[in-house]
């Protein structure tokens, strides 16, 4: 069993940036991570996917040139730095194991963090 927490998120002005954590516990580290966001009355959306090497790594055109996805498996932590910050995202930032199937697809990610949110003001 793998528990995947999420943190950094809060309140920032366009433009801005933030980095959020998702860090996790349990036995194994060692599958592929993405980062998924939902903002009120929308569908769970694809942001961001790392390879357990890190060596592929796979963006949504809304965030290309704005966002890095990296992780660190020493430390079992996952990372989104965000720079250049819309509003348009603003919502609640999940981070998810990977089973194996369709990258970016939410039905194919097995284990989910609580979520954090960030909120961009304009």
């Amino acid at each position: 069993q793998v528990q995947l927490v999420e943190s950094g998120g809060g309140l920032v002005q366009a433009g801005g940036s933030l980095r959020l954590s998702c860090a996790a516990t349990g036995r194994t580290f060692s599958s592929g991570m993405g980062w998924f966001r939902q903002a009120p009355g929308k569908e769970r959306e694809f942001v961001a996917h790392i390879s357990w090497s890190g060596g592929s790594i796979y963006y949504a055109d809304s965030v290309k040139g704005r966002f890095t996805i990296s992780r660190d498996n020493a430390k079992k932590t996952l990372y989104l730095q965000m720079n250049s910050l819309k509003p348009e995202d603003t919502a609640v930032y999940y981070c998810a194991g990977y089973r194996g199937l369709r990258i970016g697809l939410p039905s194919d990610y097995d284990y989910w963090g609580q979520g954090t949110q960030v909120t961009v003001s304009s």
